[in-house]
């Protein structure tokens, strides 16, 4: 499904729908060229899971943890080969109790990924557009799309 983002305020609207919605054991992938949004709507998504923490880009440090009622696993793999990842334990946060993921750049490790995730695919259209190509990857990623859609 498609949605067109007008502006930053639509994004962060969207990206806060998402977070209030998410369980542990969500993953959310986002894919997307530099620039066009991913730190920013995963911050709209912390703050829709109730996160006060300030959420930055976790590039240089591949995983940023963030904590509440359900605690946020934030990856950053643009940096990262396929060779190095098989070695670094994602399944722990991927298939975690308490807390959801939320994974910029997940087309590099496609191959670790569960089957069950919400990909969003982010492409800039002009300064403050975005269009967001959302996909459901099985049973609860599509409840999480219907919630998206229905309101």
């Amino acid at each position: 499904m498609k949605l067109i983002s007008k502006s930053l305020d639509d994004t962060k609207k969207l990206g806060e729908k998402i977070g209030f919605i998410l369980k542990p054991g969500d993953i959310i992938c986002l894919i997307g060229d530099l620039g066009t949004g991913k730190t920013t709507l995963t911050q709209a998504i912390a703050k829709g899971m109730g996160i006060k923490d300030q959420v930055s880009s976790a590039t240089f440090t591949l995983i940023r943890e963030y904590y509440s009622k359900v605690n946020l696993y934030h990856f950053d793999v643009y940096r990262l080969d396929q060779c190095q990842s098989d070695y670094l334990g994602f399944d722990e946060y991927f298939f975690s109790e308490d807390g959801a993921c939320v994974i910029e750049w997940a087309d590099k490790i496609e191959d670790l990924l569960p089957e069950d995730r919400l990909e969003i695919r982010i492409k800039r259209i002009s300064e403050n557009e975005r269009e967001f190509d959302i996909e459901a990857k099985g049973e609860r990623s599509e409840e999480i799309l219907g919630v998206i859609f229905s309101c």
